[in-house]
């Protein structure tokens, strides 16, 4: 039986349908989901080690924000890892992926911080990050400032990092008047597809209507003719998972909900709601969608998003309910259609799953 059935049931009993799954299914799902991981974690304590210390920061932060003790084995191990990863530069990394890699390994030192253990690891991770961001030449007219691209060498900034960047920088304490947050913002702000006041680059301007007020991945992609990012009216395609990242960022920042920037990403994800796709982009990067769209709607606050035509969701019911789904008898989760992403790994797909489970639970 279908969750529409289930709410068609009770309103004709005249009961509020659930907007949160029950605590004990989200108990089994996640349960399933740990044991996965237990299974896959390293000797050495990481998880997918091959493309450095990333995955395994996302899956420490993922448990934790799901429950877990700061001293359950899995989570102890993942954090011993990670810090063997911390550079003289205060950079956590290995190999490529700088800012990726720093700014997850932030947030999981950030959410294991309570006896204050990471507060210097986490000071370095933070200069090192704030060491990667655009400033384009000192011009603040430039595409690129502002934007933080995959480290040090990781030439153009992308609305992915950058969104990576600020979650890390108000994670660690940074207000919303932080010059680097708002000069953050300022680079987002042009991977809107929201030509005027805030946009002033030509593909805002070439929107079709379809794209506008959502964001794209790479502003940049406007002057590469082979970019598929761009339009058949030399715009750039808006992303869902970019989108909800832009979102998250503008809201995690303190930028009011009546702001246009604001107002326009709303309207498009109205129009675009779904969690049977990543619109734009189809199956890629479709559980890296499921996490921003679940820490999106949480930082919305709504219970019940409406979309453009008129639907109520219960988004929290229904992200818990298509997870549940898709989770392998194993207790992981994969997307077999995207290896470009890296979504057919189980490891990173699981991480992913149980951040954006996470954010289901009922609100106490």
């Amino acid at each position: 039986m279908t969750a529409q059935w289930f709410t068609v049931i009770a309103l004709a009993l005249g009961q509020a349908p659930a907007t949160a799954p029950n605590a004990n299914e989200l108990d089994v799902v996640q349960a399933k989901a740990y044991d996965y991981l237990k299974s896959k974690q390293g000797a050495d304590g990481s998880f997918l080690a091959k493309v450095g210390p990333g995955v395994t920061a996302l899956t420490a932060a993922a448990l934790v924000k799901s429950g877990r003790p700061v001293d359950d084995p899995v989570v102890a191990k993942a954090l011993d890892y990670i810090s063997r990863y911390v550079q003289e530069d205060g950079g956590v990394y290995s190999r490529g992926l700088e800012t990726y890699t720093t700014a997850l390994a932030i947030v999981a030192f950030k959410e294991c911080n309570a006896d204050g253990k990471f507060d210097k690891v986490i000071d370095s991770a933070v200069k090192y990050l704030r060491s990667v961001q655009d400033g384009g030449g000192g011009d603040d007219k430039q595409l690129k400032f502002g934007g933080a691209g995959y480290g040090k060498s990781g030439g153009r900034p992308d609305s992915s990092n950058t969104a990576f960047f600020i979650e890390a920088l108000i994670a660690s304490g940074a207000k919303n008047d932080d010059p680097d947050v708002k000069k953050a913002l300022t680079f987002l702000s042009r991977a809107q597809n929201l030509p005027g006041e805030f946009n002033d680059q030509p593909f805002a301007a070439k929107a079709d209507e379809d794209d506008k007020g959502g964001f794209v991945y790479e502003p940049g992609a406007q002057d590469d003719e082979k970019s598929s990012k761009r339009t058949a009216t030399g715009g750039l395609r808006s992303e869902g998972g970019m989108t909800y990242a832009g979102l998250k960022s503008f809201l995690y920042a303190g930028v009011a909900k009546n702001d246009p920037r604001v107002k326009a990403a709303v309207n498009w994800i109205k129009k675009h709601y779904t969690l049977a796709e990543n619109p734009g982009m189809k199956q890629a990067g479709l559980f890296y969608y499921y996490h921003t769209f679940a820490k999106t709607m949480s930082a919305l606050g709504d219970e019940e998003f409406t979309d453009a035509k008129g639907t109520k969701h219960a988004w929290r019911k229904e992200l818990f309910d298509v997870l549940q789904k898709k989770q392998a008898k194993d207790g992981s989760w994969a997307n077999a259609a995207d290896r470009n992403y890296m979504e057919d790994s189980p490891e990173l797909c699981t991480a992913f799953a149980v951040l954006a489970l996470s954010y289901t639970a009922a609100k106490k």
